[in-house]
């Protein structure tokens, strides 16, 4: 009962009132450095290193559809197949055209070495030499021709097996077999997911104040700590990222710095289109931290009160850290090193207030005396107000 008390007068310095020993005295302590370590998230989204859509270049209707959703494939394998009869019967029909120019061809490049002959032994003159020329060169040029029809024959025939580009895990089948596609059709999408890129968004602010300090937006990259994921279920990534690129142009929109973080996914858990938050952890070993239970707060302004040193007491606003641990704050501005602040007993306090400053210890050891003085029935009373 005895700590309880103590507890209790102890609270009572920094809510309704303090207590009741040296009306004038409150506790005041000198403003210090310590290190503290934070963190910041920001909204992410996760996508593939590599996302490749997957659209044919032809319209046919699907004929086979060789892969499932989720399924790993690797470069080059087919994914498709579109009904392919009219680019068959287009081959066969080029291969044809090849076949009789390259017959057309040989014919006359007989005549070409006849006439040459006939030329050199002086039986033809210039004219039928030329001709046979001007015929063998010709015949060349249509086989050539043919050939390069074949060639767009067959590549329109291998467009109809769309093949994956690159290695990676499938993702949805939208359409089924039958469904005639054209080149305005995504098939599906193949995600590299070996390791995921993770988008976020830094301030114009923050972004300008890391470069600054760094020396550069691609020392700010470099210098920047690893990262952590937390994942739409609020648990945390068990690996930890890399930032390896920031945009070198600010949204207009939205006033921010797109961010990349590199993260391994070695058991496939992070998938491409997620979300989740990106942390940040900052460091400063030089950081001014103080109770929260020393700071009062009105109309979203927070302000302690600094001892000058006739022992009067100022209302002093401060800023602080957005991210706090419950219990302190680190404060940005307001207060420095050697300042000296009030700890308890703030709302008996007015600004301009003369008191007399104590130690928190001795304080402390004052509501210890103040308890040992009471009553059980007083000590009963005060823990019932």
């Amino acid at each position: 009962m005895f700590a309880a008390a103590a507890m209790m007068l102890a609270s009572c310095g920094g809510g309704s009132g303090r207590p009741t020993f040296g009306d004038n005295e409150f506790p005041v302590v000198a403003v210090g450095t310590s290190s503290a370590s934070l963190q910041t998230s920001y909204p992410a989204t996760i996508k593939g290193v590599q996302d490749v859509q997957i659209s044919p270049k032809v319209q046919g209707f699907i004929r086979q559809i060789n892969v499932k959703e989720g399924q790993t494939v690797s470069a080059g394998q087919v994914l498709f197949v579109l009904d392919n009869v009219t680019y068959q019967a287009q081959v066969r029909q080029a291969q044809a055209s090849v076949n009789t120019a390259q017959a057309s061809c040989n014919t006359a490049k007989l005549n070409f070495e006849n006439s040459k002959k006939l030329y050199e032994s002086g039986v033809i003159g210039d004219f039928e030499l030329q001709s046979a020329t001007n015929s063998f060169e010709s015949a060349k040029a249509g086989l050539a021709q043919a050939q390069a029809s074949l060639a767009s024959a067959n590549e329109m025939l291998s467009y109809c097996f769309v093949k994956s580009p690159a290695a990676g895990v499938v993702g949805t089948l939208p359409f089924k077999v039958g469904t005639l596609v054209s080149a305005q059709n995504v098939l599906t999408t193949v995600s590299n997911n070996s390791s995921m890129e993770v988008y976020f968004s830094l301030t114009e602010k923050d972004a300008l104040a890391m470069s600054q300090t760094a020396g550069g937006q691609n020392a700010a990259v470099s210098s920047m700590p690893s990262v952590q994921l937390k994942l739409a279920d609020g648990t945390v990534y068990g690996h930890e990222g890399k930032v390896t690129k920031m945009s070198g142009v600010i949204d207009a929109a939205t006033g921010s710095v797109q961010v990349i973080a590199l993260f391994s996914n070695p058991e496939k858990i992070l998938k491409s289109g997620g979300s989740g938050s990106i942390i940040i952890p900052k460091s400063n070993s030089e950081a001014i931290i103080i109770p929260q239970s020393c700071v009062s707060e009105v109309q979203n302004k927070k302000f302690v009160y600094v001892l000058g040193k006739d022992n009067k007491v100022k209302y002093t606003e401060i800023k602080v850290d957005p991210q706090n641990d419950g219990n302190n704050y680190i404060v940005t501005d307001g207060l420095k090193v050697g300042d000296k602040y009030v700890t308890n007993g703030i709302t008996k306090l007015n600004d301009g207030m003369e008191i007399v400053p104590i130690t928190p210890e001795k304080y402390q050891q004052k509501i210890n005396d103040q308890v040992k003085a009471m009553s059980a029935g007083d000590i009963v009373g005060a823990m019932k107000k």
